[in-house]
C-alpha cells in the first residue's frame, strides 16, 4: 500500500494550523486547480470529529468524488480523515501539529492509500499516483503557507 509523508513549517501556532486544515474553504481554495469543491456534508466552515464533507474535483480530465469522515481528533496536535466513498480503495490521511518556535508549526501529512482493481489499481498506484499524490499534498501545504 503507498504511504508518503510530506512536512511543511506554517507561519502560524498549531491551533490555527489545525483549524485552518479543518476549514471547508480553505482546502476548496488551496485545491483550485483541480476545480474542487464541497458538495455535501459540510459545505462551509470547519469540519470537527465526526463530520463529513463530499468533495468534488477534477483529476486526470474526469470528475471524482470523495467522502472523507473526521475520524479521530486531539486538537491541537492531530486529527485524521479517512475515506467513507470514493475512488480509492483505501484513504487515510494523519495530519500532525508540533510547535516550530516563534508561533509556527511544523505539520506533517501522514497518508496511506490504494486504488481499487487489484493489480491494475497496484500499477496506477506505482506509476502514477505515487508521484500525483505527493505533489497534489505539497501544493496545497504551499497554498497554507502562504495564505495564512
Amino acid at each position: 500500500m503507498p504511504h508518503f509523508e510530506i512536512t511543511t513549517v506554517l507561519p502560524v501556532p498549531p491551533e490555527q494550523a489545525f483549524d485552518a486544515c479543518l476549514d471547508v474553504e480553505a482546502h476548496t481554495r488551496s485545491m483550485a486547480t483541480s476545480s474542487e469543491r464541497a458538495v455535501a456534508g459540510t459545505t462551509s466552515g470547519r469540519l470537527a470529529l465526526g463530520g463529513t464533507v463530499t468533495f468534488q474535483a477534477r483529476h486526470f480530465g474526469l470528475t471524482w468524488r470523495l467522502t472523507a469522515r473526521i475520524t479521530a481528533w486531539d486538537r491541537p496536535l492531530a486529527f485524521v480523515d479517512e475515506q467513507e466513498a470514493g475512488p480509492f480503495r483505501y484513504w487515510r490521511h494523519e495530519h500532525r501539529f508540533v510547535a516550530h518556535g516563534q508561533g509556527r508549526t511544523l505539520m506533517t501529512d501522514v497518508i496511506d492509500f490504494a486504488s481499487p482493481l487489484g493489480p491494475l489499481g497496484r500499477l496506477a498506484d506505482s506509476v502514477v499516483l505515487g508521484r500525483y499524490m505527493p505533489r497534489l499534498i505539497t501544493a496545497r501545504n504551499a497554498y497554507l503557507a502562504a495564505h495564512l
